[in-house]
């Protein structure tokens, strides 16, 4: 597909190919627009799905202020699904606090078979959970068993803690019931269902009764009331007649399923007069055990499933433990009750028919765990091993059953907890890297984009990465992946010298000149060695003062520093007589190393002669026809170097002066590299700075 790009950051227009089913390396020097092509192709993507306006941000500041100028992507609409690695998704899904990866299980653990296995086991379990979700009272009745035993609070040795719901209510009594006698004229509003509502207001209203004789509530005289008035604070707060008024109404709901003698005592506990007595608190406290008890039977029933059921070594007795015995709950024996009792104990027993099968089902399902767990782990952990990790990582269960992703140090052992403190810069990003590609291949997007997230790592574990994306049976193989980097590294291995090992890479270098972004493939020919670049544009350079930089920087590269070196750089430096270091000092060449320099240069550029090619690089005019003819930045460095040799600098930046003159000798890089001649590696902002010395 082709996806043009407008007004995006630095990319005013460009085009870029992205091959589908395969993986697409955009390899380009920094400042190109990399960034912005993931960016602005993932915001596109974005913006259409979600309405957002991600795209809009882009806009570049010399045209912050024009609305005329909008980014726009086109040929991006067939892309349905984007996921990109970036420094965004380390910081958002990497390294949480109690996983390395947010949402391991369903990305490690969580399959089609996974999800398949559950399925049949919770058709076999289903009847018993349609059975209790029919009934809605024993949803009631689990949803109230909550609330009165939160009710109770913290637990303490000798009663219930003073800041419990239960103990606030009635450790004054109940005053809604019994009223205080000259309180009594209230009685309607401090007995009515909102009757904390209207103590709360009754109260905020008391800080304006000493303002002035008249009542703040209905401008009365209140003189002989003022005490009645706050009587009410000193009686009720609001917040205790809320909690009293759930816990009856709690307690009112629940009457039919306590025994008859418990709802004697419970009924004389919510209408205790001076507060209830350590006997009752312990009455109480023993209630709250059966129904503790009783609702934990009934939420096991409610839950049965693989979980609930995978850590026993037989189901049939397992099931078993679950059935209730009323006999065991004194306090909760009525017909309501055995009522709901009953019926679980039944839905148990007829689960118990299909225990065998019940029991086969959960096997299988653990087996596939345990298969699902060992192969993601030992994926992971043979990568970090070639890489020189020191760590592994292991899928460990929680209390809830679910398997998370964690890492551990080879030499402790040990779980480590505070993962992005403990690892340096490059193991965050190779950890990161290995588990975008399980989250991504889980997710299955129609675009995974990968902006430079190798270029940091030495070459061991650079290698290491782009073999577990790449090639492994589990990778993004036969995904379309957009691979963004400024390393040359992994297209010499995936595109050079590994290309039987990898599925045919895309490969093109990105070019941004002055804000038109073009691109250019790069094929297994175009990378060559140093010797074999520089010895291609001796012949095909359009100057003879390019052939003989390319000619001295193989006899630098070979260090075969003979007469013929020694010429060229006299040359090259525009000396009028050729000198010649002897011995720590200089002398003139003699006629015949200057001859036998001249016939070897001329084997590689027949057309040299020493004093012509020294009168064309003392003609600045002609250096300048040289400059403008030169079709590749790389060549116009050559002849600006040559030129600003011996004058005073006229280019001030020192970084940009040395980035001329370590291109004039041997850059040190890579063994293989592209043919700058070709590809414009030269940063454009370098080539503007030397222009304008010729405007």
């Amino acid at each position: 597909m082709q996806i043009k790009i407008e007004n995006c950051n630095n990319i005013d227009s460009g085009v870029i190919e992205i091959a589908e089913g395969r993986l697409n390396i955009k390899y380009g020097i920094n400042g190109t627009g990399k960034s912005t092509i993931s960016k602005s192709i993932c915001s596109s993507v974005l913006d259409r799905q979600e309405g957002t306006q991600k795209l809009s941000e882009l806009r570049p500041f010399k045209a912050v202020s024009d609305n005329n100028v909008k980014p726009t992507v086109t040929g991006a609409e067939l892309i349905g699904s984007v996921k990109i690695f970036d420094e965004n998704y380390i910081n958002e899904f990497i390294f949480q606090p109690d996983e390395l990866l947010r949402g391991s299980f369903d990305i490690f653990i969580r399959s089609a078979d996974y999800d398949a296995g559950i399925t049949e086991i919770e058709i076999l379990v289903s009847q018993i959970k349609v059975i209790l979700s029919q009934d809605e009272e024993i949803e009631t009745l689990i949803s109230d068993f909550n609330e009165l035993s939160g009710s109770f609070g913290k637990q303490t040795k000798t009663g219930i803690h003073g800041s419990s719901s239960i103990s606030k209510a009635f450790k004054e009594g109940n005053r809604v019931t019994n009223i205080p006698q000259e309180l009594e004229i209230y009685k309607d509003y401090i007995q009515d269902d909102n009757n904390f509502k209207w103590i709360k207001w009754h109260l905020d209203g008391q800080q304006f009764i000493d303002i002035t004789d008249n009542c703040p509530y209905c401008i009365s005289d209140i003189i002989t009331q003022r005490e009645t008035i706050r009587k009410v604070g000193e009686v009720y707060e609001a917040k205790s007649i809320e909690n009293l008024n759930k816990i009856i109404a709690i307690f009112q709901r629940l009457n039919k399923y306590f025994s008859d003698a418990t709802k004697t005592i419970i009924n004389e506990f919510i209408n205790n007069v001076e507060g209830y007595t350590n006997e009752q608190i312990d009455y109480l406290k023993e209630v709250k055990d059966q129904v503790d008890r009783l609702n934990n039977k009934f939420n096991q029933a409610k839950n049965i499933g693989f979980f609930s059921l995978k850590d026993v070594d037989k189901v049939i007795e397992c099931l078993k433990a679950y059935t209730i015995d009323i006999q065991l709950y004194n306090h909760l024996q009525s017909v309501s009750t055995l009522e709901k009792v009953n019926k679980v104990n039944k839905s148990i027993n007829e689960l118990l028919q299909k225990a065998s099968e019940l029991q086969g089902k959960i096997n299988l399902q653990k087996i596939l765990i345990e298969k699902l767990i060992d192969q993601n782990k030992k994926v992971i952990n043979l990568f970090l091993r070639n890489a020189g990790y020191k760590y592994e990582v292991d899928l460990i269960e929680d209390e809830k059953g679910k398997h998370r992703l964690k890492l551990i140090h080879v030499d402790l052992r040990n779980e480590v907890k505070d993962v992005r403190s403990c690892l340096s810069y490059g193991e965050r990003n190779a950890f990161a890297l290995v588990l975008f590609m399980f989250d991504a291949l889980k997710n299955q997007p129609e675009l995974i984009v990968l902006d430079d997230p190798i270029s940091s790592f030495d070459k061991n574990k650079k290698y290491a990465i782009v073999e577990m994306l790449f090639r492994k049976e589990n990778c993004f193989r036969g995904k379309t992946v957009l691979l963004l980097s400024h390393d040359f590294e992994p297209i010499v291995d995936m595109v050079y010298h590994h290309s039987d090992r990898f599925e045919k890479p895309f490969a093109t270098f990105l070019e941004n000149n002055c804000g038109i972004l073009i691109e250019k493939e790069i094929t297994k020919t175009d990378i060559q060695t140093f010797i074999e670049i520089n010895t291609a544009n001796i012949s095909n350079a359009n100057n003879i003062v390019s052939k003989l930089v390319y000619l001295r920087r193989i006899y630098e590269i070979t260090n075969l520093k003979g007469m013929a070196y020694q010429l060229i750089s006299n040359v090259l430096h525009k000396r009028l007589e050729p000198l010649i270091s002897d011995a720590m000092s200089w002398r003139a060449m003699t006629l015949e190393e200057i001859a036998d320099g001249t016939e070897e240069v001329k084997q590689k550029v027949p057309e040299f002669d020493y004093n012509i090619v020294i009168d064309l690089l003392s003609d600045d005019s002609k250096l300048k026809d040289l400059y403008i003819q030169s079709n590749n930045n790389y060549e116009k460095l050559h002849i600006y170097r040559i030129f600003s040799d011996g004058k005073e600098a006229v280019i001030q930046s020192d970084i940009i002066q040395k980035f001329i003159n370590q291109s004039f000798h041997i850059e040190n890089d890579y063994i293989y590299q592209l043919n700058p001649a070709i590809f414009q590696t030269v940063p454009q902002y370098v080539i503007n700075e030397c222009d304008s010395f010729w405007r």
